[in-house]
């Protein structure tokens, strides 16, 4: 192992580092080094990690680097490198972690990326990388993030494309993609399709409405003397449909106030009734919406200048720039002189601490499930350690903090001590979390801001 990140080092990585053959672990990220990676490292066959992000690294990434048959993780993000990747990346199928983001790389992917099953990660952002993305990737059964924005790629994309949890925001500055994903631009084909529907329509609405016209502008005129006599009835009478009718999104759309009054009246104020869990922050009540949905309400207990409250910002905060599948969804928040209040998505299985509590329910969680449990969190923190910007880290984690679902999937909940961490600069923090869960001994705690 050879870690030198985060030093002031300098000038180009010496050809004679080939030489250590048995080296496994090669970190010298957050440094000053510059010049072309020698060719030579294409020796290091035992190599499993390579981290060379954020330093002034330029030139081609040499096509040795697909010699490392070894290789699981490969980082050379924040770096000034151009032309293609190495055409052999992931020929020995366990290449795992690889994010070249942010440099000046072109070309297509290389077909052993293309097929390399075993990513669960995967950026490739900010470069100048081209081809049809639709003909370009694989299925990969363990991807958990993969993101191809501000690049060149085009094609036509499907809801069913092989990355079924790819959003707009992992696609976005690709001008030549179209397709299903919401918020892409529509295909030419279904744009002109529905342009021809659509003229159609029209002359059709004209041939019937002309003859009509007088007719519609009398009822239209009645209808609106009768509108505005009994306009603030109907608007009242609006906003319960609204309510009754509408779902969670509907609701917070058409008015939050409608939302909040629905919570506190379906909690009968917050009644312990109701009250599904309880932290150092506040408690977590069970709400029933009209509309059949569930959510969690998180309340804040009653503290001087709560709106202001650091835990109740950190959260809001935290989740409303992060999106994964194994970290609890925020749907809204509210903060008045009365309550203070963040609604989630609700995980009726609740609380792990809860399950291994009882024993029938402990019974249940086997080495399986409980393994997909671990790695369900591994994968929230990896993507809050490394693709959130800044990172984020928990602070927190512990058995109560991690919801689970039907299925048995971890979400990470309660994000009221996460911390951002600067880049740029070392961070420190005071102590918090759960005791138990702690580090021994630590009353203050040093956080690198470089995450491996």
């Amino acid at each position: 192992f050879l870690y030198l990140y985060q030093n002031n080092l300098a000038g180009a990585i010496p050809k004679s580092l080939g030489n250590l053959t048995n080296l496994i672990e090669l970190d010298l990220s957050d440094s000053q080094f510059s010049g072309s990676i020698p060719v030579s490292i294409g020796n290091l066959n035992n190599l499993e990690k390579l981290f060379l992000p954020n330093n002034q690294f330029s030139g081609t990434i040499p096509q040795e680097i697909g010699n490392l048959s070894k290789l699981v993780s490969l980082e050379l993000f924040r770096n000034q490198f151009s032309g293609p990747l190495p055409e052999l990346l992931c020929q020995s199928g366990i290449l795992q972690n690889i994010s070249v983001a942010e440099n000046m790389l072109t070309g297509p992917i290389p077909k052993s990326l293309q097929n390399c099953s075993s990513l669960v990660r995967a950026r490739f952002d900010g470069n100048r990388f081209q081809g049809n993305l639709s003909e370009m990737f694989g299925i990969y059964p363990v991807l958990d993030f993969i993101d191809l924005s501000n690049n060149k790629f085009y094609g036509k994309l499907s809801s069913n494309w092989a990355f079924v949890n790819l959003t707009l925001e992992e696609v976005k500055g690709n001008k030549g993609l179209c397709g299903n994903i919401t918020g892409l631009r529509a295909c030419e084909s279904s744009r002109l399709i529905k342009k021809h529907v659509k003229d159609k329509s029209k002359e059709l609405v004209l041939i019937i409405v002309l003859p009509l016209l007088g007719s519609f502008t009398l009822l239209g005129a009645l209808f609106g003397v009768l509108k505005l006599h009994d306009r603030r009835k109907q608007n009242s009478r609006e906003e319960d449909t609204e309510v009754n009718k509408g779902g969670l999104f509907a609701i917070c759309a058409y008015d939050g106030k409608a939302l909040y009054k629905e919570i506190v009246r379906s909690t009968e104020e917050f009644s312990e009734t109701f009250c599904i869990g309880k932290g150092g922050c506040g408690s977590v009540y069970k709400a029933q919406l009209p509309s059949g949905e569930v959510v969690a309400v998180k309340r804040l207990h009653n503290i001087p200048n709560v709106a202001k409250d650091r835990s109740f910002l950190n959260e809001i905060r935290a989740l409303t720039e992060i999106k994964h599948r194994n970290i609890v969804k925020l749907f809204g928040f509210c903060s008045n002189a009365q309550h203070s209040i963040l609604v989630y998505e609700y995980l009726e299985r609740g609380s792990l601490a809860k399950i291994l509590s009882i024993e029938e329910e402990a019974k249940e969680l086997d080495w399986q499930k409980r393994l997909n449990i671990i790695k369900g969190v591994a994968h929230a923190l990896s993507y809050m350690h490394h693709d959130c910007s800044p990172p984020i880290v928990h602070r927190d984690i512990s058995s109560n903090n991690i919801l689970l679902d039907p299925e048995c999937e971890a979400h990470v909940s309660d994000f009221g001590t996460a911390k951002f961490l600067r880049r740029d600069s070392s961070n420190w923090s005071s102590l918090a979390g759960t005791y138990g869960y702690v580090a021994p001994g630590n009353k203050v705690y040093f956080f690198s801001s470089s995450c491996h």
